[in-house]
């Protein structure tokens, strides 16, 4: 899942991201509706979470260019106000969801997860495929039964070919959806995860690799 969070308040919008990059998501950053917009037209995203007051452009303005997408990311917005009416401008604009601040980080997270799995062609809750079975809400994830002890990046990156299966995913495909913009694309950070990945998966062996093409997992009636 890739997220967007804008937001100015630097501090909060630092502490949002590292929250969700530890629950596996890909973040981005944004700190005014100007950097919002133009990450919006570069990269494709889940869910946006939005801070209503923005300079640069509006957060209602932003909102409301983000709606005229197709397709387009859901929407969380972020503001100090509570009142019912707020509620009801925020909805009106085009928004999913609305969170008041100060607001508890883990409902944040439930939000955002329940507002991807309501996105148009958004995916079954639990991913199948070759004997593996993983939920993303719950954070869980088995094969054949056994439960897997994954590291945050491997489970991303397991829902990622999951989601994918059973086409190919570039490494940079991988790169943009299970990391960030910031990823150094000429590392070996994908190689490496997926050998990690791999071992843990087990004997007989799933995870396919065709140089040049990318990973994938098969279905199960390859």
């Amino acid at each position: 899942m890739r997220v967007l969070v804008v937001e100015d308040a630097r501090a909060l919008a630092e502490v949002v991201a590292e929250g969700l990059r530890d629950q596996g998501m890909a973040v981005d950053v944004a700190y005014d509706g100007l950097a919002a917009a133009v990450k919006l037209d570069v990269n494709s995203y889940d869910v946006v979470v939005l801070d209503r007051d923005l300079p640069g452009i509006h957060g209602d303005t932003l909102c409301q260019m983000i709606t005229d997408r197709d397709p387009r990311p859901m929407v969380i917005m972020l503001t100090a106000a509570d009142s019912p009416g707020d509620r009801v401008g925020g909805l009106t604009l085009g928004a999913d969801d609305y969170l008041a601040k100060p607001f508890h980080f883990p409902e944040l997270v439930l939000r955002v997860r329940s507002l991807a799995r309501r996105r148009p062609a958004a995916h079954p809750r639990t991913l199948r495929a070759c004997g593996i079975e993983l939920d993303p809400a719950r954070r869980t994830a088995s094969r054949d039964g056994r439960p897997l002890d994954l590291s945050v990046k491997e489970f991303a990156l397991l829902e990622a070919l999951l989601l994918a299966s059973p086409a190919y995913l570039s490494t940079e495909a991988l790169l943009e959806q299970v990391w960030d913009e910031h990823a150094d694309p000429f590392t070996n950070t994908v190689t490496v995860t997926v050998g990690r990945l791999r071992r843990k998966l087990g004997d007989p062996p799933i995870i396919t690799t065709t140089p040049g093409v990318g990973y994938r997992i098969p279905d199960a009636s390859e």
